[in-house]
């Protein structure tokens, strides 16, 4: 873990300076900044640290500031400064998640222990969080999300960055590379014990939407006879997931903009307002900035969801996954239909890796079924079209037998080179050439 550090945003000048060397002289690392917008340059996902901010600033506000903070990380400990006549205001941010207050003028003694009580606060949060990473590690992320390439580590190690924060998140990626997937280990390994709620914004008529989302009370339209329980109002304490949200009609934008915002709902037929504790992942095939610049997607919604940003990489950037997918989607199928698990020669494996995969991962594993139920043959007219340079399928094929080989010799370059019958500079060559780790 880092090394733990104070942000302190002051604008005034003098109080600034008291502050970064009364906490310097304890030995804790300081940073002071005169705004806001400042801050957010310092403050990043799991800052490894507290704040300090004045209520009072240029541009955004310390209120404001601790709110956006705080709806991305709840466990983030900020320390509101406030003059006399803004105690009331203070004594209501604590009520909203501040962790305390200290109003001036104030002796330096009293920030310093304010903050070391926060600072410890902050450590175990941390530490906490990082063991529920490595459990999760442990528990099977690389068995779910399979693949050895580049691509593929980075984003497992994203998921295991921001699954147990409550930062809402965004998906991008082709039909077929596994958004639900990826949706489904950030909810499993997030600690969160409510539901895992899907819903298809592209799926459903326009004139249900609203009530399969928000829900509605007995009598509230022509056939709701009794009172339904809405999609994120299921999802309360747990994660509510919108598969191809750029199909959801311009109007519920509007009001799931509202949500993200105050999460609070009413159910349709109703003046109650519930409050709603869910973590929201949306995912889209399309590019939303584009849609959004062209006035077919809300631009205020964009920049809502799009706290955090997974890019699903598509199968033809990360070829070398191939073998590995496929074997293990021959292995499932072939459990599942009680067949012997059938052999994959090396020529149908180059056709595998130099097919292109419009339907990427999805695609792949449709492809193994038909082969584990005795479909044997790969080439296909599809095939032939989508194919890719003879040197780009041979180049990805050369990379996944070497990181295989290392893997089976946990990164022993002499035995690697020995099983792969290669002179030891040719294969560290080739290692640094592909971007493998030995």
């Amino acid at each position: 873990m880092d090394e733990l550090s104070v942000v302190v945003i002051e604008d005034d000048p003098d109080v600034r300076l008291g502050c970064e060397q009364a906490l310097a002289l304890e030995g804790i690392r300081v940073r002071g900044v005169e705004s806001v917008e400042k801050a957010q340059r310092l403050i990043t996902p799991d800052f490894a640290g507290v704040v300090v901010s004045d209520i009072r600033l240029p541009g955004m506000d310390g209120l404001s500031y601790m709110r956006a903070l705080l709806a991305k990380d709840a466990d983030l400990p900020v320390i509101l400064v406030t003059g006399h006549g803004d105690v009331s205001l203070a004594v209501q941010a604590m009520k909203d998640g501040a962790y305390d207050f200290i109003e001036k003028p104030f002796v330096s003694q009293h920030l310093i222990e304010v903050v070391r009580r926060a600072l410890e606060k902050r450590a175990l949060t941390l530490e906490v969080r990082q063991l529920k990473r490595q459990l999760a590690q442990q528990g099977g992320l690389d068995r779910r999300i399979i693949g050895r390439s580049a691509p593929v580590e980075a984003l497992r190690r994203l998921i295991l960055d921001v699954c147990a924060t409550s930062a809402d998140v965004l998906i991008q990626g082709e039909t077929g590379t596994g958004k639900e997937l990826v949706a489904r280990c950030l909810h499993d390994f997030s600690g969160r014990k409510g539901n895992f709620v899907a819903l298809n914004c592209g799926g459903l008529p326009e004139t249900l939407f609203e009530s399969e989302i928000f829900g509605h009370e007995a009598g509230a339209f022509s056939g709701a006879t009794k009172r339904r329980v809405g999609k994120i109002e299921f999802a309360h304490g747990g994660t509510l997931f919108l598969d191809e949200i750029e199909s959801m009609p311009i109007a519920m934008q509007i009001k799931l903009l509202r949500v993200l915002q105050e999460r609070t709902i009413e159910r349709l037929g109703s003046n109650q307002q519930i409050a709603v504790d869910c973590r929201v992942i949306a995912a889209t095939k399309e590019d939303l900035a584009a849609l959004s610049a062209q006035g077919n997607f809300r631009s205020d919604l964009y920049y809502r969801l799009n706290v955090v940003s997974l890019d699903l990489p598509p199968l033809r950037s990360r070829r070398e996954d191939i073998p590995l997918l496929f074997e293990h989607f021959l292995a499932m199928a072939a459990e599942r239909h009680g067949r012997a698990l059938p052999e994959v020669d090396s020529a149908q494996l180059h056709e595998l890796m130099a097919y292109a995969w419009p339907g990427n991962v999805r695609e792949l594993r449709n492809t193994a079924e038909r082969y584990a139920l005795g479909i044997r043959a790969l080439s296909s007219p599809a095939m032939a079209e989508k194919a890719v340079p003879l040197t780009e399928a041979v180049e990805a094929f050369e990379r996944s037998v070497i990181a295989e080989e290392l893997r089976r010799h946990h990164g022993n370059l002499s035995r690697t080179a020995e099983s792969l019958s290669t002179a030891k500079t040719t294969l560290f060559d080739k290692i640094r050439k592909y971007g493998l780790e030995s």
